[in-house]
Order: C-alpha cells, then structure tokens, then sequence
C-alpha cells in the first residue's frame, strides 16, 4: 500500500465478497470497514480520513449519526463522493453534499430487474389471492375453493407511478401478460414513455382507470405521501396496490382505511415507513395484505451485480473517471477543482 492511500470507508453492512476481492486488485485504494456496533471514535476517526463514503441505502438499518448530512460532511475534509448501495439516497442530503463540492453516486438500474420481477410477483400473488389460501389451507377446512376465487391480469390496466429503470421493466413485463400499461412521470415526455412501454397519464387519470397501481418513483419531498386518502380514493373500486419503491410515498393508515372498508381489494408492499413495521402493524391484520421486507431488490444476482458495478464506479472516479451514475452533475466544476487538490491528480 503507498504512503498516501486514496480511502474508501464503510459500514459492516452484510455485502457480497466481490467488492473486497476488487478493491484488494488496486495497490492505491484503502477499503476500511467501520463497525456499527465498534465505538463512535472509530467511526469518525475512519470517516475523516476518508476520500469516498459507500452508505447504505436503507434508512433504517444505518445509525442516524453515520448519515451524511452537513454536519457529518463538516467533520470530513476530504470527502470526495458518497456512493449509495441501490438506487435509493434516503441517507444522504444530495443537496448539502452539492455544498461542500462532494458527488453522490448511485447504482440505480442495477436491481431493476429483481425488483421488476417482485412488482409482477405481488402482482399475481394478489390478483390470484396466492396468500389468503396459503394462509387459510394452513388453518381449517370445510371452505370452497369459490370462496377463493382471484382474478387473471391479463386483459387488466396497470397504472406506473414513475418509469425509470423499474418502471420501465415492470412495464415491458406486464405487456408479456397482455396488460395496459399507463404510466405518470412528470420528468419523462410522452414520446419517451411510449418507448419505454407505457401511455402517458395524469395522476388522476391512471388512477382512476387502472385495475393495479404500482409505486416505481423516489422518496423526495415532492413524493412524500403523494399516495394520501384522496389519492387513493380515486382508484377503481376493487383495485389493488402495490409499491417497492420506498416507505412514506403512501399514507398507511389512509390505505388500511381503504381496504378495510373494501374499496381496494389488496395491496402488495415491500416498502415501509418503518422497516421492519411493528408485529402490531394494522396493515399486517388484513389477509388481503401481501407483505415483504424491502426485499424486491435482495436478490443473490442483484446483491453481486452492485458490489460488482457499485466498485467499478468507485474505482474509476478514483483514477480520475467521470461516473456513471452521478446524482448531483450539476456542481461537477466544483468536485473536479476539489478532487485535483485533494488528491493531486487530474481528472479526465
């Protein structure tokens, strides 16, 4: 190892062994591992040293002090990028990070298909009612299986809220079903959703005309609790729900309220406000409930595809390389003018 090592600092988060088997191949590059449970000296000892944060992207896993805010960014010099572990940046403050000339990367794109592949499995577990009579088959007899009837999503409407990388996967899915896919997102043109699979709809449109709603936009401050009781009172009665995007875009008591009265007919989440909600959770009571603890995206490929890319991102904008996945491009001047003095080197 040279005498001045460029520094990459994480947490002891369970992560797949390719990401330490390609940093050991570059001489250059420190990869230190922080406890969680190890004493806070330690933590910030490593951290302000370090030259990139790789962070977990779930809220609830990670120590509030270890999330990247102003006040951590204060007490690192050299902080060149924070790389988010999934697509997802719930832990970082993009906009305080643009302040102090630091970059946040992601690994948006990299999980779409496990997580395209889930939306489309609660999707059919709900329409077919696979857990209600797993559930029920479990308890008693006596019953018919007409009690249990379900439904095809063939021939169904499928309404997506946000078409990115998943949106746009689940929706290129659904059509193999011979859905109708709409799709709302207010940053993509409706020439472009086309190509990506779906018609473009207002809010209240693809509400209002689709037989599954499913969730495929970030948390920001513009989505937090767009899914609120009037959203939700203007999809179809009998509709289903379904979202692996994050916790607090819908409202959960709103929707408990909605299908305990019968308006919706079931919901699949995999996200949470809390994660792992409580054993009370009202939600976790109704047998039209599918639920999943944000594992859309824990998948043995997709967990090895981030290491795998999420590393190669790191390491080439080490060497000087612009990444790929950049969520603040816009203070790039700034970064680069911080990464020639910090590390004395030139970038490409």
């Amino acid at each position: 190892m040279p005498a001045n090592p460029k520094i990459v600092v994480r947490f002891d988060f369970p992560y797949h062994p390719a990401m330490a088997e390609r940093f050991a191949r570059e001489d250059d590059i420190d990869l230190r591992t922080c406890e969680r449970a190890g004493a806070e000296s330690l933590g910030w000892s490593a951290l302000n040293e370090a030259h990139v944060y790789m962070i977990s992207s779930a809220k609830d896993e990670l120590p509030r002090r270890w999330f990247v805010t102003d006040e951590l960014l204060q007490r690192c010099p050299k902080l060149l990028c924070v790389s988010t572990s999934g697509a997802g940046y719930d832990t970082v403050d993009v906009a305080a990070c643009s302040k102090a000339g630091v970059i946040v990367v992601n690994q948006a794109g990299i999980n779409a298909p496990a997580v395209a592949e889930h939306t489309l499995g609660l999707m059919l577990a709900l329409s077919k009612r696979i857990g209600e009579t797993d559930r029920r088959l479990r308890r008693e007899r006596g019953f018919a299986r007409e009690d249990l009837m379900g439904r095809e999503i063939s021939g169904k409407t499928l309404g997506i809220i946000g078409i990115g990388h998943v949106g746009t996967r689940v929706a290129h899915l659904a059509q193999a079903f011979g859905m109708t896919v709409l799709a709302y997102d207010p940053y993509v043109d409706a020439e472009e959703i086309a190509r990506r699979g779906a018609r473009s709809a207002t809010l209240d449109e693809l509400l209002a005309q689709s037989d599954f709603v499913s969730i495929h936009c970030p948390r920001t401050n513009e989505t937090m609790g767009m899914i609120d009781a009037r959203a939700l009172a203007r999809m179809k009665k009998g509709a289903l729900f379904v979202t692996t995007a994050r916790g607090g875009i819908h409202d959960e008591a709103a929707l408990f309220d909605a299908l305990k009265s019968g308006h919706l007919a079931g919901a699949g989440l995999d996200v949470w406000e809390k994660e792992p909600p409580p054993l009370q959770h009202p939600l976790l009571t109704l047998d039209n409930v599918i639920a999943t603890y944000h594992t859309a995206g824990v998948t043995a490929e997709a967990r090895r595809g981030v290491a795998a890319e999420g590393t190669e991102q790191v390491i080439g904008l080490l060497k000087g390389g612009r990444p790929a996945r950049l969520v603040n491009p816009e203070i790039w001047p700034v970064y680069r003018a911080r990464f020639e003095a910090i590390l004395g080197m030139p970038v490409a």
